[in-house]
């Protein structure tokens, strides 16, 4: 095998290794894909890397992944992929919602403290003459982002308290976080089973006063973002504005 051969396959083994701690599940298909190799090479690869004594481990039905607790140490960004951060960091700022900004944050230092000094010096240049438009005023109007994402993965019920636009009272309701999305308007919405109503709801996170994690965990929803997102465009174009979305399922229910 020549010399630069060598070169290659350790370049190919260093990135099946960070793919493998970047993603819960790799596929032989995905890394055959992915570096244009047999899935021959793949699994060959995948043995070079358990020789050098890398945990990998085989699940049935979803591909290989690293043992837990498994970590590499920090890998060096290029130029490139720095400058990307960058870009990321100062759309981040812009959001409206502090805890994001505060736990974003936090990570971006985390990046920063394996950059070489030389793309330290080079993305602080980029972050000076980099502008994001929106949000000119760096409006702040929650702070309850973080809290939800954790309740979302975690299935934990959250009790909130919350105000409609044009109400000056807030109604407090239990909800199961499904989904988060940000909509054109700028707004952080969350997708929720509400227990008051008994039906899905969209929760602007803003009109939020008070988010409170119970000590109660939900079941969680075996409906797929994309499912949702087409029963309700299927709700509206038929002109069912009436009907709502079943807790579990992909039907509709009166």
């Amino acid at each position: 095998m020549a010399y630069t051969d060598n070169i290659s396959r350790l370049s190919r083994l260093t990135a099946i290794h960070l793919k493998l701690q970047s993603n819960l599940y790799v596929s032989v298909e995905q890394l055959s894909e992915q570096f244009e190799i047999s899935k021959r090479t793949v699994y060959r690869d995948l043995a070079a890397l358990e020789q050098a004594n890398v945990p990998i481990v085989a699940v049935e039905g979803k591909g290989y992944t690293l043992m837990d607790g498994y970590k590499i140490p920090p890998v060096m960004f290029t130029e490139s992929e720095a400058n990307a951060l960058i870009f990321a960091e100062k759309m981040m700022a812009k959001t409206k919602d502090e805890s994001l900004i505060n736990e974003f944050n936090k990570a971006i230092n985390k990046v920063k403290a394996v950059l070489r000094k030389d793309e330290k010096t080079k993305a602080d240049f980029l972050s000076q003459r980099t502008v994001i438009g929106k949000n000119w005023e760096n409006e702040k109007t929650s702070n309850f982002l973080s809290t939800i994402q954790g309740a979302l993965t975690n299935f934990d019920v959250l009790k909130i308290g919350y105000q409609k636009e044009f109400e000056t009272k807030s109604n407090l309701r239990d909800i199961e976080p499904f989904a988060i999305y940000h909509s054109f308007s700028e707004d952080w919405i969350v997708v929720a089973w509400c227990r008051l109503r008994n039906e899905f709801r969209n929760f602007r996170i803003d009109r939020m006063k008070t988010v409170v994690v119970l000590q109660q965990k939900f079941e969680p929803h075996i409906m797929t973002m994309e499912e949702y997102g087409e029963i309700q465009r299927k709700k509206y174009s038929d002109g069912n504005c009436d009907k709502k979305v079943n807790k579990n399922s992909d039907s509709f229910s009166k």
